[in-house]
């Protein structure tokens, strides 16, 4: 049996209200993220808000948090089950990029739900690639002892210790990377594109503390 158009209508409209009231929610709950006000997003979580919601970017209201580095704010979602793997339109994930810019109390959320190790970002490299480059020891050692590979081979053909050669400056914290990566299996006989190994690319730059390393 058919319904009246006008219950039709009523329909109709009860669902399009509905669906810009959560429309209007998920909103809000981006823009509480963006503050890192965890109350709020507890709040509108509450109503009705998508955890996963998105802005234009592609960015869900846990990446828009981590890129603020909100604690509070990130832990408040992914408690509500916010995916620590779910990928804007530049492949950052909160996990990736919580990795990439040492953002460890972050990380660490992300490794205790169900973050997926051999994700990557869009030059093909895992979250201990670009944490290497940047001399973010704490996160090198965390993303080496929750089982990140670390002879991963991203786009360019480097390794997270090829990279902390390359672009990293030779001082302390790249050193100290060198070190830890080492001794947790970084092969350096793993060459780049045009067959230069780490220890090369370490003598060719005068990074001495690292080419001492190397050679051993």
């Amino acid at each position: 049996m058919r319904l009246p158009l006008a219950a039709l209508m009523l329909t109709l409209l009860t669902s399009l209200a509905a669906h810009a009231e959560t429309t209007a929610m998920d909103t809000r709950l981006l823009s509480a993220a963006q503050r890192g006000d965890a109350p709020a997003i507890r709040q509108l979580l509450a109503e009705g808000a998508h955890a996963d919601a998105r802005d234009d970017q592609g960015q869900t209201a846990l990446l828009v948090a981590t890129h603020g580095n909100h604690v509070d704010a990130a832990k408040a979602l992914i408690e509500a089950g916010a995916d620590v793997n779910a990928k804007d339109n530049i492949h950052d994930s909160p996990y990736l990029f919580a990795g990439a810019r040492g953002l460890n109390d972050i990380l660490r959320l992300t490794l205790e739900h169900g973050a997926d190790l051999r994700s990557t970002n869009r030059y093909g490299g895992t979250a201990l690639i670009p944490a290497a480059e940047r001399g973010h020891v704490e996160t090198v050692q965390t993303l080496i002892d929750a089982g990140v590979d670390v002879n991963h081979l991203n786009r360019l053909h480097w390794t997270a210790l090829l990279e902390a050669v390359i672009l990293g400056d030779g001082g302390p914290r790249h050193v100290e990377i060198v070190r830890r990566l080492l001794a947790a299996g970084a092969d350096p006989q793993i060459t780049d594109k045009e067959g230069v190994t780490a220890l090369e690319h370490a003598r060719q730059r005068g990074y001495r503390a690292m080419q001492a390393l190397l050679e051993r």
